[in-house]
């Protein structure tokens, strides 16, 4: 910094200033330029680390989150690591196995290399204990699962969605509705589930105990599930299944049963994945911004960091109903 202040004919307050400082609004003086110009040209790079000694800081956020392979939460990491850039940090990822000891782990790990706060996808409910027990002082803020945490989250308005698939169910003319709720850890599948409850509440439909039952997020938790609700003869006319690879299970196996979809079995997912639309059967699903998702939990994460006394308010955003074929027949036919 003093060979770029001497070169570019300026005071090294001044190059620190312009270093370290966004464009602003009204683009950078001539003397920015300059010194600009001078630190390229001699390659300068900042010393993050060196940095962090006289701002306490490290500019870097720890995401742990598992179940990466999962399109979604995929998504959710794209919108936590596109926001994390464009706000001035970088961000260390970790992806362990989707079991309360092992996140425990990778969050103690990230912890310990020192990073500003701390992203949590998918902690196990309730997790109140789970948080206090790790005894640490970085900000942590919860994405997509709030898990009873205690944490400030930011998610999709999960309750909602599950409302407005119940309700889309009962408009369509299905009378015998089923839905299955994911991993009872899982608050995004309680909510969901919660939420359809709710709706049929609402329209005075009594719902068998045995047409309420849970799976694993993935395909083959759908298929198990969809076998212990169509194999009998007391079969649902509709199935919500709390996320699209579950919905997909329940597709399969409707396929296999020879049952026509939506005339014979109604069908709504959740999170609209990029192939929903797609099926033979295009699915009906419930749209999750998961992008935005990742992105509000990096904002709420450095509310938090910039104002550590401070508990900044839930982010919970919107959600909205998108119908294809899967239940639309019935529907049209009245």
């Amino acid at each position: 910094m003093k060979e770029i202040a001497e070169r570019a004919g300026v005071h090294m307050s001044t190059v620190s200033r312009v270093l370290r400082q966004s464009e602003p609004v009204d683009g950078w003086s001539q003397t920015a330029l300059r010194v600009r110009a001078v630190a390229d040209e001699l390659g300068y790079r900042p010393n993050l680390w060196a940095a962090s000694l006289r701002t306490r800081r490290t500019t870097t956020l720890g995401a742990v989150m598992p179940r990466l392979t999962d399109g979604v939460v995929a998504t959710i990491y794209q919108g936590v690591e596109q926001e994390a850039r464009e706000s001035g940090y970088s961000l260390l990822l970790s992806s362990p196995p989707d079991e309360p000891d092992e996140q425990r782990a990778a969050i103690e790990l990230l912890a310990g290399r020192q990073v500003d706060g701390i992203l949590l996808s998918s902690l196990h409910s309730p997790a109140t204990d789970f948080v206090s027990d790790l005894g640490l002082s970085v900000p942590m803020v919860a994405v997509n699962r709030h898990a009873d945490s205690g944490l400030p989250f930011a998610a999709g308005d999960d309750h909602r969605g599950g409302l407005l698939a119940g309700r889309h169910l009962l408009a369509c003319g299905y009378r015998q509705p089923a839905v299955i709720g994911g991993p009872r850890h899982a608050t995004t599948g309680h909510d969901r589930l919660a939420g359809f409850l709710e709706a049929m509440t609402e329209a005075g439909v009594a719902l068998p105990a045995h047409h309420v039952t849970h799976a694993a997020f993935d395909v083959p938790g759908g298929v198990a599930a969809a076998h212990l609700l169509l194999d009998g003869p007391d079969r649902p006319d509709a199935i919500f299944a709390v996320s699209d690879s579950i919905a997909i299970g329940v597709l399969g196996v409707a396929r296999d049963l020879g049952l026509s979809i939506p005339e014979e079995l109604g069908v709504v997912g959740y999170n609209d994945i990029p192939f929903a639309s797609q099926l033979p059967v295009p699915l009906t699903t419930v749209v999750t911004p998961a992008h935005a998702i990742g992105a509000a939990g990096v904002r709420l994460l450095l509310r938090r960091i910039e104002k550590p006394d401070a508990i900044p308010a839930d982010i919970v955003l919107p959600v909205e109903l998108r119908v294809r074929g899967s239940t639309t027949a019935r529907s049209a036919a009245g």
